[in-house]
């Protein structure tokens, strides 16, 4: 499956992000400095992106569609709400703080890698379900596309829409206040 163009953000840093709280389902509201990288974010994708080239799509959580709402003010382009791109549910760990969950659920290893420690978060959603859902997203679309979303969700999105196995989640770069470009089965970060 050739895909059109999209580009993939991760919604703008949140308290819960700056305080290390898992924030899963739940939401808190951005920073300044992420409504600053939502800004910037939209003042960068209003040179290319317009309602006659692309659409609009974002999780519907509240942090993902703030980060949403500049792009759609300075485009003219109508955000799609989308379920399938909410955040990966983090079961007995959302709300808690990075201490408390190593307190509790120490890592078997040291320095554990991130993914692992998702993979391992007790009742949460599994990788299995996040890369379904993100493969029913890829598959609606039908132009270029802007697509606002979420730390894990977006990895998994942009591993999978590059054609990659979920061996290569590790592979792709993350991070707030970044757009990652997807064309012609490249990835890169787009400025």
């Amino acid at each position: 499956m050739t895909l059109p163009e999209i580009f993939v953000l991760r919604h703008g840093e949140t308290e819960w992000n700056r305080a290390a709280r898992m924030q899963g389902g739940l939401d808190s509201a951005l920073t300044g400095a992420g409504r600053q990288q939502a800004s910037d974010m939209a003042r960068t994708l209003a040179a290319v992106v317009t309602p006659q080239t692309h659409d609009l799509w974002s999780s519907p959580q509240g942090r993902a569609i703030a980060t949403a709402e500049p792009i759609a003010q300075l485009t003219g382009c109508s955000i799609r709400a989308v379920d399938d791109l909410r955040e990966i549910a983090m079961g007995d760990w959302v709300g808690l703080d990075r201490a408390e969950i190593d307190r509790r659920w120490p890592a078997p290893v040291e320095n554990e890698h991130f993914m692992d420690f998702y993979a391992r978060a007790p009742n949460a959603e599994t990788f299995d379900a996040l890369w379904d859902r993100v493969g029913r997203v890829l598959d609606a679309i039908v132009r270029p596309t802007v697509i606002v979303t979420h730390g894990m969700t977006s990895r998994f999105l942009r591993t999978r829409a590059m054609g990659w196995g979920r061996d290569r989640l590790r592979d792709l770069p993350g991070g707030q206040g970044e757009i990652y470009r997807i064309i012609n089965g490249q990835h890169e970060i787009y400025k």
